[in-house]
């Protein structure tokens, strides 16, 4: 691991600055974005893998909203590291520098490995980027982008894997559309990309501070209510490195995995309104 990288060292991540912003993220809870959650009791003890769908851009409110939570029921000390994509560091240095003192780490199985093997869980949202920028159409749609290398890690370390779902964050910018076939078409004919970075999304929003927005810049999120929700764990039937290496059997799991999402999310929206 090149632990000189940022987003490589597991290191960074300082309780003390956790601590001293609980108190911020705690008015943003309560006033801003007037959180509503449920399900926390049933994480169980030691070691898991919260699986995440998030909305709102690269502000992620609900990510942060749900770091907040695991900080107020277990504390700082008990170890958490979530998984963030490796162009935020590229993209929005200053938000990812926040990030990783916070405890995020580059997405990638060397960090996540490492990560278990201090004994902490992880937080991990396989949809990255597309996810968070999905289009207001696809708000009611769990996207995991097909990404299965976390289904993997579960097996290997025998973890359950514990739901983390969220709605309303979407109404925190607007994603209009993500052009990104487009813009990859118009680099393939010499069109330089945004920061020099292929981001793998392009969208077109809404949202503070610019109005309308192409591409995926930071963002601030407007005011709404965000309902957050933990899901039972979920417990394969096989475990080990030789279910790690069966496709067929991971894409089994992955599929119980993103299904079990969805009603979660469904059961949320019917609770908290279509918005």
């Amino acid at each position: 691991m090149a632990a000189h990288s940022p987003g490589w060292s597991l290191d960074v991540r300082d309780p003390e600055f956790i601590q001293a912003f609980q108190p911020l993220w705690g008015w943003l809870y309560d006033h801003y974005f007037r959180v509503q959650t449920s399900g926390w009791e049933q994480i169980p003890e030691g070691q898991v893998m919260l699986v995440g769908s998030h909305n709102g851009g690269l502000a992620a409110p609900d990510m942060f909203m749900m770091i907040y939570d695991w900080v107020r029921r277990f504390g700082a000390e008990r170890l958490v590291y979530g998984l963030m994509h490796p162009k935020v560091w590229a993209a929005s240095p200053p938000l990812a520098a926040l990030a990783e003192r916070a405890g995020a780490i580059a997405a990638h199985p060397k960090t996540a490995l490492a990560a278990l093997d201090r004994n902490a869980s992880i937080l991990v949202y396989p949809g990255g980027a597309q996810d968070v920028f999905r289009p207001f159409s696809q708000r009611r749609q769990i996207c995991l982008g097909d990404r299965k290398g976390f289904i993997k890690i579960a097996l290997q370390r025998h973890l359950p894997i514990v739901p983390a779902v969220s709605w309303g964050a979407h109404e925190t910018l607007l994603v209009l559309a993500d052009i990104y076939p487009l813009v990859e078409r118009l680099h393939d004919l010499g069109m330089p990309w945004l920061l020099g970075i292929d981001p793998e999304v392009f969208p077109i929003y809404l949202g503070l501070p610019w109005g309308l927005a192409l591409g995926p810049l930071p963002n601030i999120p407007w005011p709404r209510p965000i309902a957050t929700q933990i899901g039972t764990p979920i417990y394969f039937e096989h475990y080990g490195a030789d279910a790690a290496r069966d496709r067929t059997y991971v894409e089994v799991c992955y599929r119980q995995v993103r299904d079990h999402m969805q009603q979660d999310l469904n059961r949320l929206i019917a609770k908290h309104g279509d918005g």
